[in-house]
This record gives C-alpha cells, structure tokens and sequence, in this order.
C-alpha cells in the first residue's frame, strides 16, 4: 500500500504554524501565550476554544476536541489523514511523493533513532571527562574564569572533546557505535585517504538540543586560541540537524518567552546560558550562523517582540541590523540593547548586576531608534551627503516591513528624527519596495537572456569551491559572521549568501544541478561557466587563501573610511583620538594577518 514518508510528513508539519493554519479559517485572539477563539465543533458564548503555538497543538475545553494542525484539517473539514496531509502540504508548498513500505524506508527511520543515541551517549562521556578528567583541567579553568561552577556544567551538560582523537574513538567503539554513524552525526570526517578523524579537538562541547530536549548536534568553543580555526565549530547538518531551523537553548526559552512575551537573542551560547544562569530565561542564541526565515517564524510562534544584544562592536552592529532584515517580515517587533564597549551580557551582569541588565531589557530602544542613535556617533548628519546616505539606508531597512500601519508609523517617526520630508522619505521606501523584480527563466526565453549575475573574482572563488567541495561549504559556514562581513558591498554577495544559506549536497552532482536549476536564469549563467573548472587538490587550502585575501581588503577598507570620517572639521580630540586608536589597531590586525 502506499504511504506518504514520515519524513515528508515531520517536514509538511514543521512548515506548518498551527496559529496561522487556524487563523486561515477563523480569527484568533491573543490571550498571554495561547490564542483563543469560539469553539467551531460545538456552540458556546464563551471562547473556550484555546491555539497553543509553542506546543503547536490546539484544544477546546468545552467539547474535548483538540490535537495538533493536521488533527484540525481532519476534524474541520472532515478529511481522511492522507487528504488532510496533502491539504498542508499544498498549502506548505511541499510536493509528497507517496511510496511503498521497503525496508530501505524503515533502515533511515532506525538510523535517525541510532544518531539521537549516538549524541545522547556523547554528551554524556564528554561531560564525564570535563568534570573528572585531570587532561580537561584548563577546561574547567576556562568555566572558572567565566564565573561558572560545576553545577551550571551540570545543569547545561557541558562537556570536553580531548585533544587526542583516539580517546573518543576507542570510546565509540566499545559503545558499539560504527565509523559510518559516527560520520553521518558530524562528530567525525571521512580522510580521503581512508579512515575518519574527529571534527572537534580539545573544545568545550555545548550540546545543541531540539524542541523536545533530544541534542541533536555541538558546538565546541576553542579552549586555546588557534587563529587557523574559528572560536566556535558546530557541526555540520545531518539527517536530525539543520542549522536554519534550529536556535540554542529554544528548548528551554520558549515556554518563558510565551510567558514574558518577550524574546532576548544574544549572539553566543556562552551569552545565553550566562543570562539563564541569572535567571533571564526568555534568552536564544543562533549557532553561529546569521538569523534565516525559518528562525524568525519559530521564534513567532512564542513572542511577538525580539530584543537583540549582540557585541557593540561593528561586527555586532551589523549582525544586529542583518537580524531585523530576517525578524520584521515576520511581523515581530525588534528592540536593540547597546552595551558599553567591550562588554557581552555575561561581562555586563558578572560586573554590574542582573537588575541594571534587565533594565537594558526592559528600556531596549525600538530597532530605528537604536540604529539612529548608532549611526550619529559615526556620521556627521549636518552634512547633506551623509544625512542622505542615512536616509537611503532606513528606507532600504522600512521597506521590509510587512503590516502597512507598521510602516507608515516607522516612516513618519524616523524622517521627524533625521529632519527630512515624510513625503519624499515615503516615497523613497516605496522606491525600494516597487523595484522591478529580475526576471526568471521563463521570462529571459521570452524576452531575451539576461546577463550574468556580476561576480567579484574572489567571491566567484568561494561560489565555485563551496559548489564542489562540501568540506570548503560547511567550512565557509562555520565562519558566516567574518565571512559576511568580508563579503559585504562586494559584487556576488547576494549569490554566494544564498549559497550558504542552501547548502546544497556538493557532493552530490543531482543536488547541485537541482539546486543551479531553482536559481534565476543571471546566477545559472555566472555559475554555470565556474563548474567547469577542475576541482582543486586542495580546496580548503584554496578557500582559506581566497577567505583571508578578502578579510585583508575589508580590514583596508575600514581603514579608509576611518581615515574619511578623520577628516571632519567638527570632530571632538576624544573622537579623533578614539578613531586614531582604531586605525592603529585595524593596522595592527593586518600586519598579524600577514604575518600568520
């Protein structure tokens, strides 16, 4: 008999926001963390209808009724599960491809229950060799000096991967546990030459939980600094773990977001657990990757409002303003905390306090506000020129806006704040949003081919590596932050972001092609032609090459618009001074990169 795959149906529901689903039918209203609504099975004067989005399941206290989105389309519009299935997916945008029951169906069912086990038995040994093992001493040194004690280890699971792969190996393999799960967790590579290695070495392992507490990946955080690896390495996306659609410690901050309504994003786990530790429950990180869609609409299903605390440094700042792109569109309403310089929520509260960081919170500035506020101590706006370069790039950021009374709002408040004309400056966000879109495939065959997508010559590097080497994509994601920063107003940028945020199987030929075929027929012709070229011995030698010629000329390019702003007459000695000392330092980061 055929049936629809269960994966295909874990995909169609996790698309799926139960509030939306119902809402389509029937208005909700918001009661603190639920919704609520007349019960449409039996009649009642008094909702007692209930929506619960962080549960993702519905129930009406008055008749009994309830279950989870499909349950509703069975019970709604009478459908069969199969119908009602399609029904969503339809909905979804998902295809189901109906298959028979064979054996090879049933084996990746196993094989996902063998690689939750598998991180459940990890975890467990790492922490083992954290909180007993004289070799992970400098480990719980590291804790120490963060102010965290054997409890918080305990309470968060934390745990060690030694330096010598041999010690998790041998442990792997008196667990029973093959060289082949191993690979398929991420935990450990396949050589080229045979044989595996293990991806982490001597970090500080967070376990990556999902929604019900199952940990499903890690992230290992340097415990001595090696400028040729990251300071956070996560693993790479697996059969139970995609970056996209996963948040670190969601499992534990919804039901107070729900609660608070209120969400605080920090920009690492160290931040998030540092504020859970004192007692500001409501805090996520992501894993270290930029804030997709799919994290916007999970976080919709708990909170309409989003704080963001991010380091208040440029990197920062501009993570911040790449999250709002992402949160808005979902109708969120973002909020930003500016820190004093050097500091992170974990500095902040061990030396000033929980109550003055909670006030951060609670008197966190709307995301215009902080942006404004931000770009008056890096910008003279009496010059004409910079307060229209401002202007533009406010309107670019309101233009993502989705409800209209939003927008009009933000229009009017931000051209009162900047000085200029609310009908121009409207006019100017209409003029984002009304650009004419590029034409897909099937238009070029109609009017003509479009011409290739522009690519910088190192950004075209990258697009061709990560395209052919799956060692060099999930490399180049485990750096999303430096990388986005070093790509950023390069030509390309758009393309190869999208890349990463696909992650398609390079290793696959299909996946690739599938992947080149979804693109717009511009970015098929500029990539196309790279593919051509013959895959480099080397490719992560390659792309670290590519990776660091790219930093350097965003480091030089930081130095000339700081040399800019130098420039103006109307500078304070204390900015002159603050903007001298930054040269030197930006100086002083490419010599050591020369250097290294």
């Amino acid at each position: 008999m055929a049936r629809i795959p269960e994966e295909i149906v874990e995909q169609i529901l996790a698309a799926t926001d139960i509030v939306d689903l119902i809402g389509s039918y029937f208005p909700l209203k918001r009661a603190g963390s639920v919704f609520k609504a007349l019960c449409p099975f039996h009649n009642e004067k008094t909702p007692s209808f209930s929506v619960n989005p962080g549960r993702q399941s519905y129930k009406c206290f008055g008749c009994g009724e309830g279950g989870s989105a499909v349950g509703f389309v069975m019970a709604y519009e009478n459908l069969p599960f199969p119908e009602a299935i399609r029904k969503l997916a339809q909905r979804a945008g998902i295809a189901i491809t109906e298959e028979a029951y064979d054996p090879e169906a049933e084996r990746r069912r196993r094989s996902r229950g063998r690689l939750i086990e598998l991180h459940k038995q990890a975890t467990e040994f790492m922490h083992r060799l954290l909180m007993k093992d004289p070799a992970a001493q400098h480990g719980r040194d590291y804790l120490k000096s963060r102010g965290f004690d054997a409890e918080m280890a305990k309470r968060w699971m934390l745990g060690w991967m030694p330096e010598n792969p041999n010690t998790f190996l041998n442990w792997a393999r008196e667990a029973k546990f093959t060289g082949r799960e191993l690979v398929d967790s991420g935990i450990a590579l396949k050589k080229e030459a045979g044989g595996i290695y293990v991806r982490f070495r001597d970090r500080l392992m967070f376990p990556v939980n999902d929604d019900l507490g199952n940990v499903i990946a890690f992230s290992g955080r340097q415990l001595r600094e090696d400028p040729k690896s990251g300071k956070y390495i996560n693993s790479p996306e697996t059969p139970i773990f995609k970056k996209s659609k996963v948040i670190f410690a969601l499992d534990r901050a919804r039901r107070h977001m729900s609660k608070m309504h209120c969400g605080l994003i920090c920009e690492g786990q160290i931040d998030a657990i540092a504020c859970h530790e004192a007692g500001i429950e409501n805090a996520v990180a992501p894993l270290g990757t930029a804030f997709t869609t799919d994290h916007a609409r999970i976080l919709k299903r708990y909170t309409d409002d989003i704080v963001i605390c991010y380091d208040s440094d440029s990197a920062g700042y501009k993570a911040v303003e790449r999250a709002f792109r992402e949160l808005a569109p979902q109708s969120l309403n973002v909020r930003a905390i500016t820190l004093p310089d050097g500091e992170d929520p974990d500095t902040f509260i061990k030396q000033f306090g929980i109550e003055p960081f909670q006030k951060l919170i609670d008197e966190a500035p709307e995301f215009f506000d902080f942006k404004i506020s931000h770009e008056r101590k890096l910008r003279d706006l009496n010059q004409p020129g910079q307060l229209a370069d401002l202007g533009r790039e406010m309107a670019s950021l309101i233009s993502v806006l989705t409800d209209q009374v939003t927008k009009d709002t933000a229009v009017n408040h931000v051209s009162t704040r900047l000085g200029i004309g609310t009908s121009e400056f409207r006019q100017a966000v209409n003029n984002v949003k009304n650009r004419p879109p590029r034409r897909s495939a099937q238009d070029s065959e109609q009017s003509g081919p479009l011409p290739p997508t522009p690519l910088h010559r190192s950004v075209a590097a990258l697009c061709r590596l990560c395209l052919q080497s799956q060692g060099v994509l999930d490399w180049l994601c485990e750096q999303t932050e430096p990388l986005l920063d070093a790509i950023e107003g390069r030509e390309g940028e758009l393309l190869l972001r999208h890349i990463l945020a696909k992650r398609p199987d390079s290793s696959s030929l299909a996946a690739v092609n599938s992947f080149l075929t979804s693109l717009e027929s511009p970015d098929q012709a500029a990539l196309y032609p790279l593919l051509e070229d013959p895959i480099s011995e080397n490719p992560l030698d390659e792309a670290g090459e590519v990776f660091g010629t790219l930093s350097l000329m965003a480091l030089v390019r930081r130095i000339s618009a700081t040399e800019a702003r130098l420039r103006d007459p109307n500078l304070s000695p204390e900015n002159m001074s603050e903007l001298v000392q930054e040269i030197k330092d930006l100086q002083s980061l490419i010599k050591a990169a020369k250097n290294s």
